[in-house]
């Protein structure tokens, strides 16, 4: 506008020379006068309209009231019958008439797609001045459906950006004067500007509050820190984990919050500054109680300052998982490592502890000899239970599945143990919840887990100095669906750094001689088969709590069939005359052949031997047998076990066939229970053999008479 009052200015100074230039050109310079004065005034009216127009464009930064604006203004200014302002989406899809007055009034609102014939979208196409009349009778279409007399329409086009068009019809003269195009151009082109503000002010303020939005949905905590190490910004998960809802952290210093001051979060920062890369810093918050991992990247702050966006992770339950995970895996690799193991030493225990047992049933030639021979059977026994304590890591539920009732079985452990109580004088509090569920589950594999438990807190606190109790803590109580048993304790507690490794196999914190370092791990894999979990915690007052989570409704795991009926051997042989019966031993292991021959040869009863398969058929081929006792998975061909081949060839076995195997894989146990015949997993007990045996035979006397 100031080149325009500018040239209004010269005009006025052209005035004056002329009034006192020449006297005798007076009635000419008189019609000049009157002309120039006409000129001014509408020049000046120009400017205060377009003044007036600034003021109106002030007012808001809304599109359709800018719009709104525009119209009303056209309206007062100018002559023409209507006028309408369209605006482009973002999109750049159909034209939207944001406001319109006068003829056009009812366009408010329509949408105008591209390939509209009228004015409008022309203007829009061309991106220039369109100006259309009435020629030959034939009315131009402003829009489809709507013609005009004569029209113009400015494209609304600002920073290299078509954000709109405004459209000016059926002026009052006819037709619009080129000084009225021109102040309708200005016109256009501050409204374009406007708009374009408007909608880049738009486009700011929805990407602030997306910003806002995401920076505060974030469940990390999201912290922007200066040079200085103060937090300019934090989200409100950052405010919640070091001092709750509703805590500002502006303005504080990030060294002095909860989450620490350490050198390496420093470092950390100091190179995200730098846009030097940086690895993730995971540590520990004493303050706060939570492992927290940190993530640093480099931002320009204010004038150009080096700041640093910090991402602040709480991963102690991903931690927690995570060595679950690792133990998980720990105890699937020994579990396999054992079945292994356990496989190679149940063999020659049966033999051992069978032949043992054979002999002390024998007349001894002296009492020593006696007392070696029970040495021997109580060694294999102790053997045997080492072995079983390892076959239960292969194992991966219980075993036998009845009801169970968690608080008896606490009460019949600390019975067990009350006299070591005693003993060491530590004092035993039970806190247990009498409004416990009934549980299914195995109760002796149960109770073994309580009586770990409870013998590891007492050798915990048996050494605590005089000033500190000897106090252990049971509690049973009933959460998220789950019965929960709490062991806890008054000893020293367990080094952080043996945290992850107390329920690994064979790992102990007793002196050399004092333990195995088996039985947490064994606990950890029984309460693991129960469906439930096993956890370690810091007690309040120092020592350990250990927590056994177990569920309401454990999975039902079919129980095994019993592998024999105890019938004593001599009601087959007391009765007389009996025939003589053929008894088939078939197995690789020669030790455990000639035991089973030793324990069941005798006048009636007649034992062959098979090494395998192979030799086991042929025999079967060339002679009947009473039983077939049998290693079940004895190969006979690729891909077919000697049970398999025995039970398809000859069905009538299965009532008189005693399987037996030294593979302890849940799988194996699942086929040979699925076989309906007795079987034996070694080492197994030499009574149990020869009352299954026992048995069979009874049963064949009987169909025999």
């Amino acid at each position: 506008m100031t080149p325009l009052i500018g040239g209004l200015a010269a005009l006025a100074a052209l005035v004056v020379g002329i009034l006192v230039g020449r006297s005798g050109a007076r009635r000419r310079s008189q019609a000049l006068l009157s002309h120039t004065r006409t000129e001014l005034s509408r020049r000046l009216n120009e400017v205060f309209a377009l003044q007036e127009l600034s003021f109106v464009l002030s007012e808001s930064l809304q599109p359709a009231r800018i719009a709104e604006q525009v119209t009303s203004y056209l309206a007062r200014f100018s002559d023409a019958g209507g006028s309408l302002v369209a605006l482009v989406p973002d999109g750049g899809q159909a034209v939207r008439v944001a406001a319109a007055s006068g003829s056009v009034s009812g366009l408010r609102g329509r949408e105008v797609s591209e390939t509209d014939p009228g004015l409008l979208t022309a203007a829009l196409g061309r991106e220039q001045l369109v100006l259309a009349r009435t020629e030959g009778g034939i009315r131009p279409l402003l829009v489809d459906g709507v013609p005009v007399a004569y029209a113009a329409v400015f494209p609304l086009r600002a920073h290299g950006v078509t954000v709109g068009a405004l459209a000016l019809v059926d002026p009052a003269g006819g037709g619009f004067e080129p000084e009225a195009l021109r102040l309708l151009s200005t016109v256009a082109t501050h409204a374009a500007i406007v708009l374009s503000n408007a909608r880049f002010f738009d486009l700011v303020r929805s990407g602030r509050d997306q910003w806002e939005t995401t920076f505060n949905a974030l469940v990390e905590g999201l912290a922007v820190v200066d040079q200085e190490g103060r937090i300019r910004r934090a989200n409100r998960a950052l405010a919640a984990m070091v001092g709750g809802p509703g805590v500002s952290l502006a303005g504080t210093p990030l060294a002095g919050t909860p989450l620490g001051g350490s050198m390496e979060l420093a470092e950390l920062l100091d190179a995200a500054r730098r846009g030097a890369p940086a690895p993730p810093l995971t540590q520990r918050a004493p303050a706060l109680g939570r492992l927290l991992r940190f993530t640093a990247a480099p931002m320009r702050g204010e004038g150009d300052a080096p700041w640093a966006v910090v991402l602040v992770e709480d991963v102690t339950e991903q931690e927690r998982l995570e060595s679950q995970l690792i133990q998980s895996e720990k105890m699937a690799a020994v579990g396999q490592l054992v079945s292994g193991v356990a496989h190679e030493l149940n063999n020659p225990l049966t033999s051992i502890a069978g032949l043992a047992e054979f002999l002390l049933e024998q007349p001894a030639p002296s009492e020593r000899d006696r007392d070696h021979l029970k040495v021997i059977r109580e060694q294999a026994e102790r053997a045997g239970r080492i072995v079983r304590n390892l076959l239960t890591f292969a194992r991966k539920g219980p075993a036998d599945v009845s009801d169970l009732d968690i608080n008896d079985i606490v009460q019949r452990t600390v019975s067990l143990v009350g006299y070591e109580l005693k003993l060491r004088e530590v004092r035993l509090e039970s806190t247990l919840d009498p409004g416990l569920p009934t549980l299914t589950g195995d109760r002796y594999q149960v109770q073994q887990v309580v009586l770990n438990l409870v013998t590891n807190a007492i050798h915990a606190v048996q050494d605590n100095p005089p000033d500190r109790p000897r106090r252990i803590g049971v509690a049973t109580t009933v959460a998220d669906g789950q019965v929960v048993l709490r062991v806890s304790d008054t000893g020293p507690g367990i080094p952080e750094q043996m945290l992850p490794q107390i329920f690994t196999p064979f790992f102990t914190t007793k002196a050399p001689g004092q333990g195995t370092g088996l039985g947490l791990s064994i606990s950890y894999r029984i309460v693991e088969g129960h469906g439930g979990t096993i956890t370690v915690q810091r007690g309040l007052d120092g020592g350990a709590v250990f927590v056994v989570r177990l569920p309401i409704r454990s999975p039902a795991v079919p129980k095994r069939p019993s592998a024999a009926v105890p019938v004593p051997v001599e009601d087959v042989t007391a009765a007389a005359p009996v025939p003589r019966y053929d008894i088939l031993v078939v197995d690789e292991d020669p030790a455990i052949r000639r035991m089973i021959s030793v324990l069941l040869a005798g006048p009636i009863q007649v034992v062959e031997t098979a090494s395998d398969a192979g030799a086991a058929i042929g025999l079967l081929e060339e002679r009947e047998f009473d039983v077939v006792i049998a290693d079940a998975r004895a190969p006979v061909s690729a891909g077919e076990r000697f049970a398999d081949h025995l039970f398809r060839r000859w069905p009538d076995f299965k009532e008189r066939s005693i399987l037996l195997t030294a593979d302890v894989r849940p799988e194996t146990e699942a086929w040979l229970t699925s076989l309906g015949c007795p079987y034996f997993i070694k080492p197994f007990r030499i009574g149990e053999l020869k009352a299954a045996t026992a048995r069979i035979l009874r049963a064949r006397r009987l169909v025999g008479q």
